[in-house]
């Protein structure tokens, strides 16, 4: 059982008693040279929190009452050119999260289709990873649930079915935020931070999952609700797709690649004339009206004129039009295209935005994003949550709002708790697209496509309800906060992390599923009997371990690689690359191994102090 609660580096209790390891610098130290360290570090760290929104440097500069008019001139150019860059840098990131998305769509081929259709998919478990595989693949919730609602519309899903998929598609969407945190991984501190911000949208799809799908399974509740909104739909009028921030991408994007999404819906469904396309590229671009003349009668002279459409050769005008390249190839292109312009923007704006971030106007920028309001503090969240929603409605896609957030938490410009409601609205946003998406159908699938999309709204009005009005039960971001003290002390964990939770999970249980639902249930309950077993002991190892046996109160008896990350950082750390990182790194990250005092209440006494806990 790897551990994945790890100790943060030095806090002011921490350091003032002078409990620094530093058993794993790479050296063996005398214990005169490490006494002298602890001392240093004690002093450096000292009235330091990494959570906290970070210091901004002061501009020492001339001030603006005292500067010439050529002085003023070249500051306001200066000042100018940086937020153009910014927002040319911007432009660029959220371009190559588009290519990014129709790389994977290209990658994955058919996939989509073979793991939509299932037969085994009526199990609310492999529903679940079906949905976060298939949002994988597509790189988009939006696209994810769309297809998911026109699968219902086609009646090839039920609603009932439908629900677990929808659930694991807003688990799926947040993988792109938590790739872009990892930009940031040459600063422990700025990591630790855009590690916490991408995992808190993680951490709130999982447990709003596990307790609605919990509450799914045994009531019906969000079926049943749904089925009682839409038992009059009057009020539909018809529906379509909204274009706003597509508009400004879309002329850059299509002069690269173009998708044909008609045939990405009939691979999905398995129903069409484009069913048999062995290719997603797009083969024409426009289409001219055919018309034909019919005569109703030989004795009269009366006809009729209809116009077919019918598509033009050669019509397309994008770089990859008519290629020779497979789909596969097209897309690996993409995808390592997508990520050299992705990372070199994003890592430009966080270069830009840190030197714009000084002076008195940048103090007062930061302190109102975190400030809360005024005799209502209560009401700050509950309005970042609005414009979170307001802001993926604009933008349509919840990927592309976090995953510009979550530099801007690196840096330290948002807290984790701000940026947690604002997740909280993104996720609330992103369902309109399925909404319109349902409102655009026609025939008797009409009312159960609309209700899909209604029981996604519902999902995440009910999650939000579940973990944010009570203080209390915002158990996302202490989670997401150990994830990033945890990446901050071994960062090859955020890649583990990655791979692990969007792509090994979810595809294991989807092969285990294709043995029935018996290997399933054989396999799965004792994995899930254990997992609950371990989350108890931990809890009453924390809290009461006297209640326990005295061989339950640590987990020293087990195995080193089975209690703690270290055995496997060490294998890491022997590798070629790594090894040169640890050398290049040991000057500037002095820490990698924090002993917590035994009286400060953040640590088992049970446990080794330089061992690492659950």
């Amino acid at each position: 059982m790897v551990a994945l609660n790890q100790d943060p580096p030095p806090y002011d209790a921490q350091v003032s008693n002078g409990h620094v390891n530093c058993a794993f610098n790479g050296d063996v130290q005398s214990k005169e040279a490490a006494k002298k360290e602890k001392e240093s570090l004690a002093k450096k760290y000292e009235g330091q929190d990494p959570w906290a929104v970070t210091e901004l440097a002061v501009d020492d500069g001339v001030k603006w009452s005292e500067m010439t008019t050529t002085e003023k001139v070249q500051r306001v150019t200066m000042n100018t050119l940086k937020v153009s860059l910014v927002l040319g840098f911007l432009y660029l990131f959220i371009c190559s999260l588009d290519f990014l998305s129709s790389s994977f769509r290209l990658i994955a081929g058919k996939t989509t289709g073979d793991v939509l259709n299932n037969e085994y998919v009526k199990n609310p478990i492999v529903g679940l990873m079906i949905g976060i595989l298939v949002t994988v693949l597509v790189q988009s919730s939006s696209t994810s649930t769309s297809i998911i609602v026109s699968m219902v519309s086609a009646q090839i899903l039920e609603v009932h079915t439908a629900i677990p998929m929808i659930m694991g598609s807003n688990i799926g969407t947040s993988v792109t935020n938590t790739i872009v945190s990892l930009t940031q991984v040459g600063d422990r501190n700025e990591f630790r931070r855009a590690f916490a911000g991408a995992t808190v949208h993680d951490m709130f799809n999982w447990l709003a999952v596990i307790t609605l799908l919990i509450i799914e399974i045994t009531t019906g509740m969000l079926e049943k609700l749904t089925t009682a909104l839409i038992s009059d739909l009057q009020w539909v009028k018809g529906g379509g797709e909204v274009k706003m921030l597509k508009v400004i991408t879309d002329p850059f994007t299509k002069l690269v690649v173009q998708l044909d999404k008609s045939v990405l819906m009939a691979w999905s469904t398995g129903k069409g004339p484009l069913v048999n396309e062995t290719s997603l590229i797009k083969k024409y671009c426009k289409k001219a009206c055919l018309e034909i003349t019919t005569t109703a009668s030989a004795t009269t002279d009366l006809s009729t004129t209809e116009c077919i459409k019918v598509p033009v050769n050669n019509s397309c005008n994008f770089i990859f039009y008519q290629t020779s390249l497979t789909d596969g190839q097209v897309g690996i292109i993409l995808l390592i295209s997508s990520l050299v312009i992705l990372c070199s923007a994003l890592i430009t704006i966080v270069k830009i935005l840190n030197s714009m971030m000084k002076g008195k106007m940048a103090v007062i920028i930061k302190k109102t994003i975190n400030a809360n309001i005024p005799y209502v503090p209560w009401l700050t969240g509950y309005i970042a949550i609005f414009v979170g929603a307001l802001m993926t409605f604009v933008v349509q896609s919840s990927s592309i709002f976090t995953s510009t957030l979550t530099p801007l938490i690196g840096i330290g410009v948002i807290t984790v708790e701000r940026s947690y409601p604002l997740t909280l609205g993104s996720n609330i946003g992103t369902t309109t697209t399925a909404l319109l998406a349902s409102m655009a159908g026609e025939g008797d699938g009409l009312v159960y496509a609309i209700q899909i999309a209604l029981v996604h709204l519902f999902f995440n009005i009910f999650g939000i309800l579940f973990f944010y009005p009570i203080p209390f039960m915002r158990f996302p971001i202490p989670l997401a906060k150990k994830l990033g003290d945890t990446t901050a002390k071994y960062r090859w964990f955020a890649i583990f992390y990655l791979v692990f939770m969007f792509f090994l999970m979810p595809g294991f249980v989807f092969l285990l599923s294709l043995g029935g639902s018996l290997a399933l249930y054989i396999v799965g309950v004792p994995l899930v009997i254990t997992l609950v077993f371990v989350f108890i002991i931990n809890i009453l190892q924390y809290k009461k371990p006297s209640l326990l046996p005295r061989f339950l109160q640590t987990w020293n008896w087990l195995p080193m690689p089975l209690h703690s990350l270290q055995p496997y950082d060490a294998c890491c750390l022997a590798l070629p690359c790594c090894k040169s990182c640890r050398v290049a790194d040991a000057g500037n990250n002095e820490l990698s191994s924090v002993e917590v005092p035994k009286d400060s209440g953040l640590e088992n006494q049970a446990f080794e102090r330089t061992d690492t806990r659950f």
